[in-house]
């Protein structure tokens, strides 16, 4: 079984940066898919970044698209969420995700426990 940790969070202001790590242990999930997820006070929790197991596709919500980048070091077993350019509503709880069944459009079945970031003057 895979676990999924988080690190990387914490308060930055706007127009700052933050990168998120995502590692994983128990197993190599390198077949996974991953991605990044977010929920703020009162939302649901939405998609912020999908990439396929190799690394070769990368997807993204329209909110975060040229100011975010998804990528992963297979050989580390972790998943990483650049974040640039950052905006108050992009607060939220963030939360790495892998699908065990390799595509981006699966599943999500571990998750990771998530992390805080907050972007505020």
């Amino acid at each position: 079984q895979v676990q999924l940790v988080e690190s990387g969070g914490g308060l930055v202001q706007p127009g700052g940066s933050l990168r998120l790590s995502c590692a994983a242990s128990g197993r190599t999930f390198t077949t996974y898919a991953a991605g990044w997820f977010r929920q703020a006070p009162g939302k649901e929790r939405e998609s912020v970044a999908k990439i396929t197991w190799r690394g070769s596709g990368t997807y993204y919500a329209d909110s975060v698209k040229g100011r975010f980048t998804i990528s992963r070091d297979n050989a580390k077993n972790t998943v990483y969420l650049q974040m640039n350019s950052l905006k108050p509503e992009d607060t939220a709880v963030y939360y790495c995700a892998a699908a065990s069944r390799g595509y981006v459009s699966s599943t999500y079945d571990i998750w990771g426990q998530g992390i805080q970031v907050t972007v505020s003057s």
